[in-house]
């Protein structure tokens, strides 16, 4: 859940990114994946949901870091994003992937990339617009989260639980 001054950081972003790419639009929910989006049959969603449950059951509550400004693309380049890159708590994340690829696995799904890029999207466009935030974009993306106040504050992330949505269903799993 964003806090206040997040989303004046966020502002600031968007609002400087919009004079490179004027389509640009902030995201309304924020959140890190640790999955590729899949699609579940009904009858699958609550034996996958208990085996996500079993596997995660054992996992402690961490902190993680976002403060590197990347801009990513999805697979098929018709979207375009910005995000805050993870750059502490990696191994813990990959950690966290690793159960839930084993549940993907389980019922024949695709599993998540292999070198991931964690990340928390901020924005996005339609296109492949990559070319124009990145280089002098980015770089000035960067410096308004390196000097923006209480971004170390902000932008450090205490993980308490795993979400899972399924249609218009949501699953959490607290951390212990």
């Amino acid at each position: 859940i964003a806090q206040e001054e997040f989303l004046e950081l966020l502002e600031l972003l968007v609002s400087r990114a919009r004079t490179y790419v004027p389509s640009l639009a902030a995201m309304e929910e924020f959140h890190l994946s640790l999955s590729q989006c899949v699609v579940l049959r009904y009858h699958w969603i609550e034996p996958f949901v208990r085996s996500l449950r079993e596997r995660l059951a054992a996992f402690h509550r961490f902190f993680c870091v976002a403060d590197q400004v990347k801009v990513y693309t999805n697979q098929n380049k018709t979207r375009t994003f910005i995000g805050l890159e993870v750059s502490a708590g990696h191994f813990q994340l990959l950690e966290l992937v690793s159960e839930v690829d084993g549940v993907l696995e389980e019922f024949d799904l695709p599993t998540f990339y292999k070198d991931p890029s964690f990340h928390i999207s901020l924005a996005w466009c339609v296109g492949d617009l990559s070319g124009r935030l990145e280089g002098q974009c980015l770089r000035e993306l960067q410096d308004i989260v390196n000097g923006f106040e209480d971004s170390a504050f902000l932008l450090r992330i205490q993980w308490e639980q795993i979400r899972c949505k399924s249609g218009n269903k949501y699953f959490s799993f607290p951390l212990r």
